[in-house]
């Protein structure tokens, strides 16, 4: 499965807290052996709040919404397209997660584990680098804005 969509998506994005990641074709091809895809369905949930994964999810197509649940209500903080990621919060934090990242439109996403991070970080440590740094300029923009604050995930 080629990864060409998820770069060309990630470079198109403009938004104001996209994920900035400017590799070569061959370092995407590289990378894209440390992610799993994963074929989305409307209701699939990637990320179920208050669990501990760190994994990270780059989003090739479809829609995903970010949801924050309490006893008394369900509050929708973002809904994120290609381009964009999910779950950089608990990667970085190690804490639970702070919102449910439900698929709201059918596509795919790619998944980074903790672990798989871990073996990038050993076998191509710059590339782990440029990737911590774009994941953490995103948390940054977002903590940026007031309305995005609370989905840092």
């Amino acid at each position: 499965m080629s990864i060409q969509n998820l770069s060309r998506v990630i470079a198109q994005n403009t938004s104001n807290d996209a994920f900035a990641l400017t590799f070569t074709v061959q370092q995407w091809d590289t990378f894209a052996g440390y992610l799993q895809p994963i074929e989305t369905s409307v209701g699939d949930v990637l990320i179920e709040q208050g669990t501990p994964d760190r994994s990270v999810f780059f989003i090739e197509s479809g829609a995903i919404s970010v949801h924050k649940v309490s006893s008394k209500e369900q509050m929708k903080l973002a809904v994120l397209t290609p381009g964009s990621v999910v779950g950089e919060g608990s990667f970085f934090s190690r804490l639970p997660h702070s919102a449910n990242v439900v698929v709201t439109g059918a596509g795919r996403v790619w998944r980074l584990n903790a672990i798989r991070f871990s073996e990038l970080s050993n076998r191509q440590p710059n590339m782990a680098l440029e990737v911590a740094m774009a994941l953490g300029a995103v948390i940054a923009k977002r903590m940026a804005h007031r309305s995005k604050r609370v989905a840092v995930t």
